[in-house]
This record gives C-alpha cells, structure tokens and sequence, in this order.
C-alpha cells in the first residue's frame, strides 16, 4: 500500500474516528439493552461485548484483494466490517433474543442479516452476523455509518479463534487434517451447545417448579 498523501491521510483518519464514534453508539445501545433485559427478567443474554476498528492495513488489503483502487471511497463501499462489534452469550437460543432486541430498534437500520447459526459455513463456522446503519450527529451535519455486528456462543467464538489462528499461521491454506479436525470440533461445539441448552432448561423447570 502507497504512502497517503497528507490529504488523504486526514480522509483516512476522518473515516476511522467516524466509526469509532459509530461503535460508541451501538456499544452504548446494547449496554442499555442488556441491562434492561436482566432488570426485566433477572437474566443477562450478553456475556461480553467486543468491539474493533479494522486498521488502515487491513482495510487497504481488503481493498487489493477486491481489485479495487485504495480510496475513502471505496473503504466505505466495499468494506462492511471497518466498525465491528462482537457479542458471546451463553446459549443458541440468546443469539435470537440479541438479534430481536436489535431489530427493534428505530435508529437502526438493518441491511443485512447472514445466519451461519442456523445455516453453517462448510468448514464448521458458526456465528450470526448483522450489517446494521447507525445516524452519527456531528457539530454540523450527521452521516450513516455501518457497524457490523457478530453474536455467537462462548462456545462457538472459541472455535472460531482457534480457526482464525490456524488459517493465519498456514496463510488460509491449512493441511487438511487440520481442516478435518476442524469441522469435528465444529460438530463438537454443536453438541455441546445443545447440551448447555438442555441443561438450562432442566435448570429454568426446576426453579418453576419451586416458585409454583
């Protein structure tokens, strides 16, 4: 990647800091959300919250690897991901609550929704992604920003960062014993979940049981 002029850089910088700011609404939204929902229903769907801005490195790869010229312009047309957030929760069946709570929200505008939750990536992955437009308010005009954000269990976050080292280190072309034992552990994860899942409903009976 060409070295910006001090032009471009100062586009470059306004570009990362207005998704900076589009993260810190999103981030303050979910809080809010998760919040309430536990003061509600005395129950915390959101384990953790993480939240990132792609560098100038990557989004000038990410670029390349399109073909396309490495501009501000571009950045904002090709690269979905610049604001991204990430949200690990305990149970599959939190992943839907999170993502209708999200719906639900006027000053969000959903663009688009891609559920490997229920329809698993060939190599394992799961996780549910949503593309989501956010209103920025500067001191003189305001802009839409979009935030991606990912919502997965603990369980299936660890597989995809035990993913993400492996392809890393190989260069996205991994042995394929690894990738084997890659989607084994994928069908593992999915059972453990399942497990979890059942465990907690055992859990939920009981305690109806006792307030009866």
């Amino acid at each position: 990647m060409e070295q910006p002029s001090v032009d471009e850089l100062k586009e470059w910088r306004n570009l990362m800091l207005l998704h900076r700011f589009a993260l810190e609404e999103v981030n303050t939204k979910l809080k809010i959300l998760n919040e309430e929902f536990q003061f509600l229903h005395d129950y915390n769907p959101m384990e953790h919250l993480k939240s990132r801005v792609k560098s100038l490195e990557s989004i000038g790869a990410k670029l390349e690897k399109k073909g396309v010229d490495i501009t501000t312009e571009n950045a904002r047309k090709y690269v979905h991901d610049i604001a991204g957030i990430r949200i690990t929760c305990s149970f599959v069946s939190d992943i839907f609550k999170i993502k209708e709570m999200i719906e639900h929200q006027d000053d969000l505008k959903i663009l688009r929704i891609k559920d490997y939750v229920t329809y698993p990536k060939g190599n394992g992955y799961r996780s549910l992604h949503m593309l989501c437009e956010v209103p920025i308010f500067l001191t003189n005009r305001s802009e839409n920003i979009v935030v991606e954000i990912q919502i997965r269990t603990v369980a299936m976050d660890f597989w995809a960062s035990l993913e993400h080292k492996i392809y890393y280190k190989y260069q996205q072309e991994a042995p394929e014993y690894l990738t084997n034992e890659l989607r084994e552990a994928a069908d593992i994860v999915t059972q453990l979940d399942e497990k979890m899942k059942n465990l907690n409903d055992e859990i939920n009976k009981y305690k109806g049981h006792l307030e009866e």
